[in-house]
């Protein structure tokens, strides 16, 4: 799964990110209907927006759109910041769905975005405080006290609020973040497949059994129950049901799966202070669709976008620095030698060197090798290097010795 996408390595800078508070929420003021029906006109009036604004030829400034829904929005009895984000977050969906060559936008999801002057947030007592209309509604967080406990005294931005199909209440809340990785002594190189996640350190292999054939597999059966039943699904509600249980299934599988590697990762990572090295895929689906539809298709399917953003979210959560290096023939060239591999199935010889690797091994290894130098040129030192000291200076490798001679001495399987 590689696609050119840059010409060299390059490193998630430091500096002011964001991330996201996400929990589950429980009222403990307020009536839950009370709260689905301020959501449900909230959605109402921001579709009344979108089909405005997809009737237009050019879309408007916010000043515009001020004085286009306004009043309107006043008149329904929404407060003045609310009208505010309603058509800013309007706007936002027009212009993704224009850009994209997307249909016009249907809202489907209960929820409201709100700033600080509608909302207010304790993270001591784990308790959101929401103004809508002339109605306020407290929430109290349902997530780990330590947790929580990382985004006190950090500045946010908005509150959303949203109630699932299921009735639970879920607030999100972005936070200013400030991203200070520390200067890596190791590397962690890791190449995500369907199958497998191939985990190399330098000296060892290591192999990871993924959830995404599972979650795959569910979102199969439910495509096959809309062909099976062309016409009857949009009817039946036991059909739709069915398949909406599969589709939520396969989406919680791969969602649980990423988070729970991506700490797992990036907490080693963490421990022996390296940095974890990725490809850098952004326009992997992209470059795809222009060569095959059916390559893209299944590259729609395989989630290695939420996996590295997994990966990306938690390393900058612990400080951790992440590399992207260019995935361009990262399987087809010898890690040892830089001859081309010719394969046969998924296993390869090296016809210079007699190198001996499956096609996933061979791709981590050049992930690490490229992300390695990009580490030399960045930091001015060799990563991984052995201790040197006058009792195994002889041992080791020596200073001036070149990196791809110390790299030859792991690559052999």
């Amino acid at each position: 799964m590689r696609g050119l996408t840059t010409t060299m390595a390059r490193v998630v800078p430091r500096g002011e990110k964001m991330l996201t508070l996400k929990a589950q929420g429980v009222l403990v003021d307020g009536s839950i209907n009370e709260l689905r029906e301020e959501l449900y006109l909230t959605r109402r009036a921001t579709q009344y927006i979108v089909d405005a604004l997809w009737e237009l030829d050019k879309l408007p400034s916010i000043n515009q759109l001020h004085q286009m829904f306004y009043g309107v929005l006043r008149a329904q009895g929404f407060r003045a910041h609310q009208c505010k984000q309603v058509y800013k977050y309007a706007l936002s969906i027009v212009k993704s769905a224009r850009e994209n060559n997307g249909k016009k936008p249907v809202l489907k999801k209960l929820s409201v975005r709100l700033d600080k002057y509608d909302s207010r947030v304790d993270l001591e007592k784990q308790l959101v405080i929401v103004k809508l209309r002339n109605k306020v509604f407290k929430i109290k967080l349902l997530h780990r006290r330590e947790y929580i406990g990382k985004f006190i005294d950090k500045k946010w931005y908005e509150v959303i609020v949203s109630i699932d199909r299921q009735g639970r209440i879920w607030v999100s809340i972005p936070f200013k973040w400030s991203y200070k990785p520390y200067e890596p002594r190791r590397i962690i190189s890791i190449d995500i497949n369907l199958r497998k996640i191939v985990i190399f350190n330098g000296r060892s292999i290591r192999r990871i059994d993924t959830r995404f054939m599972e979650a795959l597999s569910m979102k199969i059966h439910a495509e096959r129950l809309q062909k099976k039943y062309p016409r009857m699904w949009r009817y039946n509600r036991r059909i739709q049901d069915r398949m909406r249980k599969l589709h939520r299934r396969s989406r919680n599988i791969v969602i649980d799966w990423s988070r729970k590697f991506a700490k797992y990762i990036v907490l080693k990572a963490r421990r022996t202070r390296s940095a974890i090295a990725l490809e850098d895929l952004d326009k992997l689906w992209f470059n795809s669709s222009r060569k095959s539809k059916t390559l893209a298709d299944k590259l729609s399917r395989f989630a290695y976008r939420k996996l590295q953003l997994a990966i990306i979210t938690k390393a900058m959560e612990y400080n951790v620095p992440v590399i992207f290096v260019n995935p361009r023939n990262t399987s087809s060239i010898c890690p040892r030698c830089g001859a081309r591999l010719v394969y046969n199935h998924r296993l390869t010889v090296c016809p210079r060197c007699g190198f001996k690797a499956d096609r996933d091994t061979v791709g981590a290894m050049n992930i690490y090798l490229r992300a390695l130098r990009r580490m030399w040129v960045v930091y001015g030192y060799h990563l991984n290097a052995p201790p040197m000291n006058n009792e195994n200076r002889g041992r080791g490798r020596t200073k001036d010795e070149p990196m791809i001679t110390y790299i030859k001495s792991y690559t052999s399987i």
